[in-house]
């Protein structure tokens, strides 16, 4: 046994290095970025293959400001979310490669603007 490392506690512990008292509380796990219902999804291979492929084929560049993105800090934004049309989930044409900051602006755009960035769905 030996003293916890807490400047001036004589408490005693048996493993690690601080008594209960002084013990870290332990952090709460990370939010996920992703929908739970969806969660499944955005693990998946067919959803990391078409990831990197919007990646190369915007050149790492956001869509809406012209910025270059570097790896993971790049969001994948649906044009047409997954709730309203699962179906357009792995098309290309509804995947847009933003920035966070664009991808924010996005998420919180109405429906007016999206309708005026791809027409041809919204028909």
């Amino acid at each position: 046994m030996r003293y916890c490392n807490f400047n001036g506690c004589t408490n005693k512990v048996e493993k690690g290095f601080y008594c209960e008292e002084h013990k870290r509380k332990k952090r709460k796990s990370k939010k996920t970025i992703y929908h739970h219902s969806n969660k499944s999804f955005y693990n998946s291979d067919a959803w990391e293959s078409m990831r990197s492929f919007i990646y190369e084929r915007e050149h790492g560049c956001c869509q809406r400001c012209g910025r270059f993105v570097f790896g993971r800090q790049a969001h994948v934004h649906h044009v047409v979310p997954i709730k309203k049309n699962p179906l357009l989930k792995l098309d290309p044409n509804n995947l847009r490669l933003l920035c966070p900051k664009c991808h924010t602006i996005e998420e919180n755009e109405s429906d007016d603007k999206k309708k005026a960035i791809f027409p041809s769905y919204f028909d």
